[in-house]
């Protein structure tokens, strides 16, 4: 088996993207701790702000700039790792990571606003985003998006976008948007992995291959045209995945629906729990209020 190391520095390690997230890191310091001044109603982010947004940087240089985005190309499983850290790891980060006053005033924008609002309806938000997930791995979807770099990329985005707005109702922290409370989150938890389970199940039971971009040679190099310069792709006699992996092309595909589940499953647990462990100091709290103020409960005549 070759290495990934044949397809030089540039495809491994993307230095152009590193560049790139390195100056959007940098532009948001500077923004929420020494120049926040500058903006309506701009305050010092905090600590936590901070971590939670510099962990989603680097987690997104890891999936999409680090060797792991090129293997994403070459295996399935890879490709579903960078799937499940991206749309359902990095969104929550940075809807943490962003100070309340930066979504405000985005959010506040003539244009966002009215979209924004009527995509992150609790509803909405759980449909669009799985049903534009799971199309996504419809095979001749998939195969044509996989193969075609402005559709890669556009196709990416957008399911990032939309991932975003599917954590919102959940996970957000402004009042004005909230539109989620108690107990309503955890059914919406417990609805969005069940929406997300049939794409899962779709690859994890299919008893053949199911994506020309990883098991037809001519489909994949031009997958691989997308993180490998032509020139250096040209250089080299490749046949497909197999020569960078013992593992077959069925195991493969099932080892990546089994991965993406796993992640959700994870995610969707830690969350989960936060969420029934919020709601239940609240509900505690406010007992105890009504405890301390004197309130009864309206006696039911019998």
């Amino acid at each position: 088996m070759l290495s990934l190391d044949i397809f030089g520095f540039r495809a491994m390690w993307s230095p152009f993207y590193f560049l790139f997230l390195a100056a959007v890191l940098a532009i948001y310091y500077l923004a929420v701790f020494k120049h926040y001044g500058l903006f309506r109603n701009g305050e010092a982010a905090t600590r936590k702000n901070a971590v939670y947004f510099t962990v989603s940087i680097v987690l997104l240089y890891i999936i999409k700039g680090s060797p792991l985005d090129l293997l994403g190309h070459i295996t399935f499983y890879a490709h579903m790792i960078q799937m499940a850290v991206l749309y359902l790891v990095i969104p929550p980060l940075m809807i943490f990571g962003i100070p309340h006053w930066v979504w405000r005033s985005v959010l506040g924008l003539r244009v966002v606003k009215p979209l924004f609002r009527l995509f992150t309806r609790p509803l909405i938000a759980l449909i669009v985003f799985n049903g534009v997930f799971s199309f996504y791995h419809i095979p001749l979807i998939f195969d044509v998006v996989k193969t075609d770099m402005w559709l890669h990329a556009g196709y990416t985005t957008l399911l990032f976008i939309l991932a975003i707005c599917m954590w919102w109702p959940l996970l957000n922290e402004l009042p004005e948007f909230q539109t989620l409370t108690g107990i309503k989150k955890i059914g919406y938890i417990f609805a969005d992995g069940i929406l997300l389970t049939p794409a899962c199940a779709l690859i994890i039971f299919a008893d053949a291959p199911m994506y020309a971009s990883f098991s037809d040679p001519q489909a994949w190099a031009a997958a691989l045209e997308l993180c490998v310069p032509s020139t250096t792709l040209s250089s080299l006699n490749l046949s497909g995945p197999e020569t960078f992996s013992s593992m077959s092309l069925l195991l493969d595909q099932q080892l990546g629906g089994v991965i993406m589940k796993i992640i959700q499953e994870i995610v969707y647990g830690v969350i989960l729990a936060q969420t029934f462990f919020s709601w239940y100091r609240k509900e505690q709290e406010q007992t105890y209020c009504e405890g301390v103020n004197g309130y009864k409960p309206p006696q039911i005549a019998e």
